[in-house]
């Protein structure tokens, strides 16, 4: 249903992971009885979870910590492992500075060119530690880049922006043809970031394996105060399956729908996956962790942009490590730890015995959901205040 802006323009309401809750189904289940398993081309994970790749979340050591714990880390090919060979004293800066020379320090220190040589380096340090390997370039520089990559043996390639098109207009010469070097690249390609029912479509069209859904969520993020762009996730990821089952109908091809960004707790992935995601991408949660690279600190893809930074560098702390974080155990209660086990719990409380069934669980809007009965909780800054 569209809501009248005014005389001359019209808008769906969206909704937020926040705004929604789960709905219990008349059967319940044994949490040891559900399957929280995730198959991406012919790669099967523990976790449905991708770790985002952001510097102060994924490097070579944390990538191969994720994949033994059951997940997939991505690394940033254009970050700082690929345009320093040592960056440990890149990250000490970046932590050290203070907060309203932050954004200056990252644009300095991320104009280091990028090293082709140690994009091949980076993934055999990945490759050693026995995981499967997935790491993130840009549109502007995948077909440059890539062949590197490539080369080294990358299981799988994510290209990923702000937001990404299958029809990109430019005056200033040549563009990626999506369509076209995912067909030629014998490696599977996840692409996003996307937002839209039919910007998802187009995606899936180009022969990608998975869709990153999310535009503006993440906790380092500010494009959608920079740029006015983005949608509430919930919507985005439910419209976004929406173009799945289309796809499907269309091709019989099924494209895994991946909700990137905004996730904070284990009932906001499981609110994701409800939606309709097959797997979540975190950054924020794992930047937190002990082994994180960022030293307690977290910024995004493009908050260290030369000329239009959307994104901040923000501090996240230290939580635990990545295992509890990931698998427990949490022993604290604010769903920030053991996210994996919260869904595996929220699924058998809701009689769902794998991800895909749990995509089909009643939802409903609850503007409450968060508050009801949570004064003391709130007054006091505990459990859900």
């Amino acid at each position: 249903m569209e809501i009248d802006i005014g005389i001359g323009k019209s808008a769906r309401q969206a909704f937020g992971l926040d705004d929604i809750a789960i709905v219990p189904s008349r059967r319940t289940r044994d949490p040891d009885d559900v399957d929280i398993s995730w198959q991406l081309d012919a790669f099967r994970f523990e976790l449905p979870m991708m770790g985002s790749a952001m510097d102060s979340a994924i490097s070579p050591a944390t990538a191969v910590e994720i994949g033994r714990l059951g997940g997939l880390a991505v690394l940033n090919l254009e970050g700082l492992w690929t345009r320093y060979e040592d960056p440990t004293p890149c990250y000490e800066e970046i932590a050290e500075a203070p907060k309203e020379k932050a954004t200056r320090v990252l644009q300095e220190i991320y104009q280091e060119p990028i090293k082709p040589e140690l994009i091949g380096r980076r993934i055999e340090e990945m490759r050693a530690g026995g995981i499967v390997t997935a790491a993130s370039l840009t549109p502007q520089r995948v077909e440059r880049l890539s062949p590197y990559a490539l080369e080294a043996g990358l299981d799988i390639l994510v290209i990923q922006g702000t937001v990404v098109s299958a029809e990109h207009v430019s005056s200033r010469g040549d563009v990626l043809n999506l369509k076209k070097f995912i067909a030629e690249c014998e490696t599977p390609v996840i692409v996003g970031g996307c937002a839209s029912y039919s910007t998802a479509l187009h995606l899936m069209r180009t022969g990608a394996v998975g869709i990153l859904v999310g535009v503006g969520p993440g906790a380092a993020c500010t494009t959608r105060g920079v740029l006015g762009v983005g949608v509430p996730q919930a919507t985005a990821i439910a419209d976004a399956a929406g173009a799945r089952m289309r796809y499907l109908d269309e091709t019989g091809r099924y494209v895994h729908v991946i909700a990137d960004g905004g996730m904070r707790t284990g009932g906001d992935v499981a609110k994701a996956i409800a939606c309709g995601a097959d797997a979540v991408m975190i950054g924020s949660p794992l930047a937190a962790a002990e082994e994180a690279p960022g030293r307690g600190f977290h910024w995004g893809m493009a908050t260290f942009h030369p000329t239009l930074p959307r994104g901040a560098r923000i501090e996240v702390g230290k939580l635990g490590t990545l295992r509890e974080i990931l698998v427990g155990p949490a022993h604290e209660n604010d769903g920030r730890r053991n996210l994996f086990g919260a869904l595996r719990v929220s699924m058998a409380t809701c009689g769902y015995s794998d991800v895909k069934e749990f995509q089909k669980a009643e939802v409903m809007i609850a503007p409450a959901l968060q508050t009801e009965g949570k004064a003391l909780q709130r007054s006091q800054r505990v459990g859900m205040g």
